[in-house]
């Protein structure tokens, strides 16, 4: 089975026995959220990413970029998981420490859990009828602006009913389109308060109607009213009568998002 780039940096992760935060220290990154963005297939590595993480993981760099095949079932059929280890660890293991080691021959040799019961598969609210949403630590500023973050934290997900969202009106093709931001400021108030979260759709990366938009605009975040001005301008304006409306140029706005829900439930 053909491997993920996000797919391999994860299992190799947990072959070395290094957890997130772990790998990124390695590799010198100050935060395990790098790690988790690149597993998670949000954000793809840079070159010098990969040669990072293939070091501190102790394979070739090659080995994260290229989808190696899999053995043949007839080659590993009497091979036990334990021999396999130890066969990979011969071939590519010479620059884990032993401890790393170590560690990957105990976990092979220790005995599988057996399979989930069926009926707790068949629990209702759990497939089709709830999803979870990924929370983001990103600031847009529904004022001033706010600097976008290189690698924004993951906070809790939100569990949602793709349904119930459809039934309160919000319109959106895939659930996985849908994040969580949360707004800052005031400028937008009363329809979006400071430190609310906001449902948006990434999908939406160029303007569609006039509506609220997730947007950089001169390296800036922003959460505003969008609406066209002619061929080359937008009227970014705030809700927040205390905040006159300005003309920005399409051609330095860089829409990310269209903002959906007000998380108290307030459809926009």
């Amino acid at each position: 089975m053909n491997e993920s780039l996000h797919q391999r940096i994860k299992r190799l992760r947990k072959a070395s026995g290094l957890s997130q935060a772990q790998l990124a220290e390695a590799c010198g990154w100050k935060s395990q959220s790098r790690v988790g963005n690149y597993e998670a297939g949000t954000r793809e590595p840079t070159l010098a990413d990969i040669a990072a993480m293939a070091t501190a993981l102790g394979v070739d760099s090659a080995e994260l970029l290229l989808d190696t095949p899999s053995p043949s079932p007839s080659a590993t059929a009497s091979m036990s998981a334990a021999d396999m280890v130890r066969e990979m660890l011969a071939k590519k293991g010479t620059a884990l420490s032993s401890e790393a080691r170590e560690r990957l021959l105990a976990a092979a040799e220790e005995p599988t859990d057996p399979p989930a019961p069926i009926l707790e598969e068949a629990r209702p609210n759990l497939a089709g009828d709830e999803v979870w949403v990924a929370h983001y630590d990103i600031r847009a500023a529904m004022g001033g602006g706010q600097i976008p973050h290189d690698y924004p934290e993951m906070l809790q997900d939100v569990r949602v009913s793709p349904k119930r969202l459809r039934e309160m009106g919000v319109t959106f093709t895939e659930h996985h389109h849908l994040k969580l931001v949360t707004g800052w400021g005031q400028s937008m108030a009363p329809t979006i308060k400071h430190r609310d979260p906001l449902l948006v759709d990434v999908s939406i990366r160029e303007f569609v109607g006039d509506g609220i938009y997730l947007f950089s605009h001169d390296d800036m975040l922003y959460i505003k009213r969008l609406q066209k001005k002619g061929r080359q301008h937008f009227k970014m304006i705030s809700d927040n009568t205390n905040h006159p409306a300005e003309d920005i140029r399409v051609d330095d706005t860089y829409i990310q998002a269209r903002v959906l829900l007000v998380w108290n439930a307030h459809l926009v």
